[in-house]
């Protein structure tokens, strides 16, 4: 019986200048991954994106916006009654007069229905916020600072027989 040699399949390609990995470009250090860390990660870089989004997040890529350096954001936190609702544990106390919560650095609008007696501090509240407050006899105490600017929008709930206290 003669004993037949099997090749080897990297033997097989002894001069092949790819050698089974394609083009030659793609067995040369990191080259064919967009290069070494985060290099390549620009415009093009499909093959990093997965990397770049756990490291970064989703806002790493695209244009982000333009302002010009005098405007500013505006930083002021807002929270809507609809949220109130659902975290009362978390923003406030119940007590005799009803749910007592403290939000001074807030101002409160009026998307969401109110199913308690809320009685809220806040530095400005939506007209909206108010009148859906104080139709259940709650309150809406307010900073002195934002009086003048919602006492256009409270001389409309005062037509409708609601009362606004404003509070230090």
């Amino acid at each position: 019986m003669i004993k037949i040699k099997k090749r080897n399949k990297q033997s097989r390609r002894r001069g092949s200048a790819t050698a089974g990995y394609g083009a030659r470009k793609k067995h040369k250090k990191s080259g064919h991954r967009g290069g070494k860390g985060m290099s390549g990660s620009g415009k093009r870089a499909d093959q990093k994106k997965t990397l770049v989004i756990k490291k970064y997040g989703h806002n790493y890529f695209g244009k982000q916006g333009i302002t010009s350096r005098k405007t500013e954001k505006d930083k002021r936190k807002r929270i809507n009654l609809q949220q109130i609702e659902l975290g009362l544990e978390k923003y406030g106390k119940n007590t005799k007069e009803g749910w007592e919560i403290d939000l001074k650095n807030y101002k409160i609008l009026g998307t969401g229905e109110v199913r308690n007696k809320l009685i809220i501090k806040a530095k400005e509240a939506s007209k909206s916020a108010i009148i859906k407050i104080e139709k259940l006899g709650g309150q809406v105490f307010l900073s002195p600072k934002f009086v003048k600017k919602t006492n256009k929008q409270t001389q409309a709930v005062k037509e409708k027989g609601g009362d606004i206290q404003i509070g230090p």
